[in-house]
């Protein structure tokens, strides 16, 4: 009789820890698959050239969407509305201010309008460089530029109001005045590009 209640205590404990041991690895397991999910944010491949943001973007190009509804994720069969565009991603290279470019990203901080453009470099022809490539390849590939219509991606002089960061500068820096100093210049390089 003894030994009988010794096996039912132990395979109580037993079961105690499996359950807790599952629940454990449940709970590791959910954490992984939350942070490691893959992205299911809206998008569009243009199926022929279009004219979106004031720019026209050539066929096999990915508009990336912000989710509005849940049916509204990964690849949409149609454009949504072009208020809710976080980013658009060009198969080819396209030219912005004479800069081949490859993507252009919409700032995520509401309070800023404006937008990230991402320029390859290895495509720019040698005999096309401005003063205005040449700072901006001094820097990195990304250039910060802030418009006054959120609407207009294109290299509208008119809509750029300044030029907001190019690598390590960046306007919020406001005392270093060598950044400010570079950001003006790169700004007066840009304004002075033909359309």
């Amino acid at each position: 009789m003894e030994t009988k209640k010794i096996f039912i205590v132990l395979g109580i404990i037993v079961l105690i820890v499996v359950g807790y041991f599952y629940v454990y690895a449940k709970g590791l397991g959910s954490m992984y698959v939350v942070s490691n999910k893959a992205d299911e944010s809206p998008f569009f491949m243009t199926i022929e050239p279009i004219v979106i943001k004031n720019i026209l973007l050539p066929k096999g190009t990915k508009i990336t969407y912000k989710k509005q509804y849940f049916w509204e994720k990964n690849e949409q069969k149609k454009l949504l509305d072009e208020k809710n565009i976080l980013s658009i991603s060009f198969k080819e290279v396209i030219s912005w201010g004479g800069v081949p470019i490859t993507s252009i990203n919409k700032f995520f901080n509401l309070d800023m309008i404006g937008f990230s453009v991402y320029a390859d470099f290895t495509k720019l022809d040698k005999n096309k460089e401005t003063e205005f490539s040449n700072l901006w390849q001094s820097c990195n590939k990304a250039l910060a530029i802030n418009v006054k219509d959120i609407n207009d991606w294109s290299f509208n002089k008119e809509n750029i109001l300044d030029t907001q960061g190019c690598g390590r500068n960046n306007r919020h820096f406001n005392e270093d005045l060598a950044q400010q100093s570079f950001l003006n210049n790169l700004h007066a390089e840009l304004m002075k590009i033909k359309d």
